[in-house]
């Protein structure tokens, strides 16, 4: 992910005229929002998508000059919190979020007891209540008080996941009640948005109690491609090593694809629960000499290797989004991801044009796409380039901001009883 969180344009700002109506001046008031953000986690103190997308939210509705307060789980030391411009409270103590890669119950459960105790105490101060559908416990917090402060709910809905995968990933047992859970969640009212197709579709699928809209853009790069450059021989991943993201199937994938390629190299840069296998694998399928795999880098080692890649491969069995795709893409080099059920970033794939879709994880089918992307060349780093050149403006951060914005402005133009105004 992209360290850049801060809005593109910072001088972006709601100006209003100083002579209004008085009625003019009430709805301008309106416009000036109080905003409730929830989120177990903050960047940057911890890193990933959902970190970026509500400090970049953050970011962006104070630069418009609403204000913010954020509320999440204790990840800091002192009283500095790493966002000096909201009110950050921590409503939840420091504690380990994940055993062997999994989630663990306790945090959550602290987490929507935290919240539910600071709504319940100022609810009222608030005109939007915008919340991560996960973890679970700060939703059902937010939607149980919903009705008593009367104010606007909003879910973003990174994810939503099958009764098969909540077994998969929980057991027979305890993933039917992380199922059952989401199903109570998204039968609750509010305006919500996905990231994505796939999880808006299932999110209609399991009863949505309101309006879903999809977000596109998470990306806050260029609004065009660099140059045309030849690539180093290089096949690039970046991203966790957790059993998701199947980094090992890369690995086993590269002795077939340098019986074509012999001339390639696989840098892995990452870390996670798997890099113990994936270090083991390298040595144990003869590639110590041709796959790195240095561990976590500065963004600047990754953009330059993003740059200059022959493709990025991204072999995930689930994925939100993919913005590490996007960001290759955005680079215009061609990205090679695999279709599954759970795997959203699919549908960033134009096949043929900026990269390929494997039909499995397998090592030949691994290859076969890496390789593909390989003797395409420069044909295919060129429409790479234009098709994000052409998608630019929707996959942009801004453009869902703005989105998520209009949407605020929509909803508190509604009239509600004893409403909060600036």
């Amino acid at each position: 992910m992209t360290d850049a969180w801060l809005p593109q344009d910072r001088h972006h700002r709601a100006c209003y005229s100083t002579e209004r109506s008085p009625q003019n001046a009430a709805a301008d008031r309106l416009l000036q929002m109080r905003v409730c953000l929830i989120y177990d986690c903050l960047y940057p103190n911890t890193i990933g998508g959902a970190e970026l997308w509500y400090r970049n939210l953050g970011e962006r509705l104070v630069l418009e000059d609403h204000t913010v307060t954020y509320l999440t789980m204790r990840q800091w030391e002192g009283s500095e919190s790493g966002f000096p411009e909201a009110d950050v409270i921590a409503v939840g103590p420091q504690m380990e979020r994940f055993v062997d890669g999994r989630r663990r119950i306790q945090p959550p459960l602290r987490f929507g007891f935290g919240v539910l105790w600071h709504l319940l105490r100022y609810g009222r101060r608030y005109d939007v209540v915008h919340t991560a559908a996960t973890p679970f416990f700060g939703l059902l917090a937010a939607a149980l008080l919903r009705p008593v402060h009367r104010y606007k709910l909003v879910v973003d809905w990174h994810e939503v996941w099958t009764l098969g995968y909540w077994q998969e990933y929980l057991g027979h047992l305890g993933g039917r009640v992380g199922w059952s859970i989401q199903r109570i969640c998204a039968h609750t009212p509010q305006r919500a948005f996905c990231f994505s197709r796939l999880h808006a579709q299932r999110l209609k699928e399991e009863g949505l109690n309101g309006d879903v809209s999809i977000l596109e853009g998470e990306y806050v790069g260029a609004p065009k491609a660099p140059p045309l450059i030849s690539p180093r021989p290089v096949v690039l991943f970046v991203g966790r090593h957790i059993p998701e993201k199947r980094v090992p199937a890369l690995v086993s994938a590269f002795p077939l694809v340098l019986k074509t390629a012999p001339e390639l190299n696989l840098l892995i840069y990452g870390d996670g629960v798997e890099r113990e296998a994936v270090l083991n694998l390298i040595h144990s399928t003869g590639l110590a000499d041709t796959a790195r795999a240095p561990g976590i880098v500065s963004r600047a080692k990754i953009d330059e290797a993003m740059r200059n890649a022959v493709c990025l491969v991204l072999p995930s069995s689930r994925e939100g989004y993919g913005m590490v795709v996007v960001e290759a893409i955005a680079n215009g080099t061609p990205a090679v991801v695999v279709a599954g059920e759970d795997n959203a970033a699919v549908e960033l794939i134009a096949e043929g044009i900026n990269g390929f879709v494997a039909p499995s994880a397998s090592s030949k089918d691994l290859a076969k796409a890496i390789l593909e992307i390989h003797h395409a060349g420069t044909s295919l780093r060129k429409t790479t380039a234009a098709w994000y050149d052409d998608n630019a403006r929707r996959l942009s951060l801004e453009n869902s901001l703005d989105q998520v914005l209009a949407s605020y402005r929509e909803q508190c133009r509604e009239p509600r009883s004893s409403v909060y105004l600036l």
